[in-house]
């Protein structure tokens, strides 16, 4: 007799090739309509589930996890980031949780490359003259942006992410200055030509552009505070692929507005999906609808490591991608 195949709900529509492996190996229940489960399907999922297969947009918070069935025991997350897992919670209760960690970093590190490029380029803004019909002709002091070549650029998070975004930094010609909570080793630092800063108010105070790359955490929110942000030059431009909760949204948009910043490029928001509706009406910020791990690659790679680690769990092993609460 066959073992049973444990229950894996996901809520949220995935790649088709994803789900359908997954129906292959587990007794796997879809989101066919991709609708967001509120709190009441997840309390539901959770009662039924053995296994829990969420993304960013479920919240599962200490009250929520406190609801779970005695057979859940894992929370198989399709994502990297889990601030949005109380872990804590989750270990308190006997339920593992699992991430996909490594496999969005060249993803997310182009398209920080790219938002920064587009920031200093104002290429957005000369697109949408372009596409209103505005476009006049080519005048010598019109849309001018900022060189990149000779700028210092100061990488908030110097782990996988910021350290592939250092590599094509380099390549564009700007000189690599990071914060992290320590050092990376001296053979990273070297390769990178990357200077530490031990202090981020210092570091900011020097900078051109500045890119957000860190996880969200309690420690993390608000990490670029409005006094914080009153140190980055008003000629400098600030990129966030990380997470919203990092920057203090409200303050970054006031000083954009007023011109204290040249611009910012961002692919998440303080209350996503909400945007700061100062934000939407300037011309020098750059507004993704958090794309920076949207490929095609990236996507079915995450999905092989949720696999990967229900089908360890399900043969009694550790999981290789366990979140661990001292990790946080």
């Amino acid at each position: 007799m066959a073992p049973r195949k444990p229950k894996v709900i996901v809520t949220r529509k995935l790649p088709d090739v994803v789900e359908t492996r997954m129906r292959e190996l587990f007794d796997t229940e879809l989101n066919l309509d991709d609708t967001p489960m509120d709190a009441e399907a997840l309390a539901a999922a959770m009662s039924r589930a053995d296994v829990l297969a969420p993304t960013i947009t479920d919240r599962l918070d200490a009250e929520l996890i406190g609801r779970a069935g005695p057979q859940l025991k894992l929370i198989a997350n399709f994502g990297a980031g889990v601030d949005h897992i109380d872990i804590a919670a989750a270990n308190a209760h006997g339920i593992t949780v699992t991430n996909t960690p490594g496999v969005l970093t060249e993803d997310t590190a182009d398209l920080t490359m790219g938002l920064i490029l587009a920031s200093a380029r104002r290429v957005v803004e000369g697109a949408n003259i372009v596409q209103a019909g505005d476009f006049h002709g080519w005048t010598p002091t019109w849309m001018l942006g900022r060189r990149l070549r000779g700028k210092r650029l100061g990488i908030v998070g110097m782990g996988r992410i910021g350290q592939a975004l250092a590599k094509r930094a380099s390549a564009f010609g700007l000189a690599i200055h990071y914060h992290n909570r320590k050092p990376v080793s001296p053979r990273i630092a070297e390769d990178l030509e990357a200077t530490y800063w031990e202090s981020l108010d210092q570091m900011l105070a020097r900078m051109d552009v500045v890119s957000v790359n860190c996880p969200h955490t309690p420690a993390t929110y608000h990490l670029l505070s409005a006094r914080r942000l009153k140190l980055i030059q008003p000629h400098a431009i600030i990129v966030n692929t990380a997470r919203g909760e990092i920057i203090d949204e409200s303050a970054l948009a006031g000083m954009l507005q007023r011109g204290e910043l040249a611009g910012a490029g961002l692919d998440v928001y303080e209350h996503e999906p909400s945007v700061n509706p100062k934000l939407l009406k300037l011309p020098n910020v750059v507004l993704l609808p958090h794309m920076s791990s949207a490929t095609i690659e990236g996507r079915l790679d995450m999905g092989d490591k949720v696999i990967i680690n229900i089908r360890t769990w399900m043969d009694g092993h550790k999981p290789p991608d366990r979140v661990i609460p001292s990790m946080l």
